[in-house]
């Protein structure tokens, strides 16, 4: 069969495959990112706390088994993807494309299983106990705050890692091959990373500090600022200092 011969090499059935399920999982995964934060997280405001909890328990549950599964697939698929067609050495304007994108991606990852996913389980088994007629697990609302706040900050990174994703393959051959310039490149993404990510943990003023409340407290803000972060590495980095 066709899809079978050359498995293994790029370009081949593996390729192809791989690359189908990695669109197929990640559609899943950061549709259902976008569901929480532009859908879920402004309804369930405007909801009591009884129809808020049981929505919790009924539907949230059952889409966080969609989305941590399917983060954990895009991930596993990607690392295939980027073994058999070679991608390690993050060289070049593909390279340092890839490179940026990965970095988001896998940071998205490890949000959704260590923070996204551990802290909606307290969350939703405090619900639990109180529509069981007990009290609420009294860790139940800083873990909501730090789910958000993690899930905020994936859904900023989602743009500009979706956008390098196809620049890499797509358009950043036309970019100068200078190793210093993109060098500075991928430095920008990975200080802005930095303290995105470390501001959203917690870790620079807690979880309500300035930067959370002006960025991550609205999902319009937080999907403004994924599009400034996009912008600044691609016409200060790529186009300014690429050129």
């Amino acid at each position: 069969m066709k899809i079978f011969e050359d498995f293994f090499d790029a370009g081949g059935g593996g390729d192809f495959l791989g690359r189908w399920s990695h669109i197929l999982f990640g559609i899943t995964w950061i549709g259902l990112l976008y569901f929480f934060n532009v859908v879920q997280v402004p309804a369930y405001a405007q909801m009591e706390a009884g129809a808020r909890g049981e929505a919790l328990r009924k539907v949230t549950f059952r889409a966080l088994w969609w989305f941590r599964w399917a983060a954990l697939a895009t991930f596993l698929t990607g690392i295939w993807l980027m073994s058999i067609n070679d991608l390690w050495d993050f060289k070049g304007p593909r390279g340092t494309s890839i490179g940026i994108a990965a970095l988001l991606a896998v940071t998205m990852f490890v949000n959704v299983w260590g923070i996204i996913w551990r802290n909606q389980k307290i969350n939703i088994a405090s619900s639990e106990a109180v529509a069981a007629g007990g009290q609420a697990d009294p860790r139940a609302a800083k873990a909501a705050n730090a789910a958000g706040r993690a899930s905020r900050i994936n859904t900023l990174f989602s743009i500009p890692m979706l956008f390098f994703m196809v620049f890499s393959a797509h358009y950043s051959g036309r970019y100068s091959d200078d190793g210093g310039a993109l060098a500075a490149v991928f430095i920008i993404a990975v200080v802005i990373w930095a303290v995105m990510e470390a501001s959203a943990l917690g870790y620079i003023g807690g979880l309500d500090n300035a930067i959370n409340k002006a960025i991550l407290a609205d999902h319009r803000k937080t999907i403004g600022a994924g599009f400034v972060y996009l912008l600044i590495l691609l016409f200060i980095g790529f186009e300014a200092i690429v050129g």
